[in-house]
């Protein structure tokens, strides 16, 4: 049977480079979204909306894994910074709808090269582009389950 201080080691926990990774790859992003002058977390929100015109915030929420309570204040800054509108839906008043402003919009065509630079970005790491993909795939496998359960 292994020992109780062998299973609470920094280096046998899988927490600990999802966490750090995640970290890394979040500090690449940064330079590039700053000309954007948006965080990462508003990036995520802004990539939703540009798939869809208008989203519930609950739609948001679901689907980047946010409690609510940790995206109305993000989404009352993007607002406030004239990216998008909060409106009430007209067919059900708890229902918040988001959409983008024009500015919001504008950004999209902005952000375009961030993946590509992302990916360029991640080569100071030695790391293949298949790697990446490879590891994308197994990180959307576990999501897609989690979502399943």
């Amino acid at each position: 049977m292994e020992d109780v201080s062998s299973q609470l080691k920094l280096e046998n926990q899988i927490c600990f480079p999802l966490y750090a990774v995640s970290r890394l790859v979040i500090q690449q992003y940064k330079p590039l979204l700053d000309e954007l002058n948006v965080t990462y977390p508003q990036y995520l929100v802004l990539l939703v909306l540009w798939e869809r015109e208008k989203v519930s915030v609950k739609d948001i929420s679901e689907k980047l894994l946010l409690e609510t309570n940790t995206l109305t204040p993000l989404l009352k800054r993007m607002e406030s910074n004239g990216l998008i509108h909060r409106n009430r839906s007209k067919t059900d008043e708890r229902v918040v709808i988001i959409s983008l402003t024009p500015e919001g919009k504008d950004l999209q065509a902005q952000a375009k090269d961030i993946p590509k630079a992302l990916i360029n970005n991640l080569d100071c790491f030695s790391i293949e582009k298949d790697e990446i993909l490879v590891l994308k795939k197994i990180l959307d496998g576990i999501l897609e389950k989690t979502k399943n359960s």
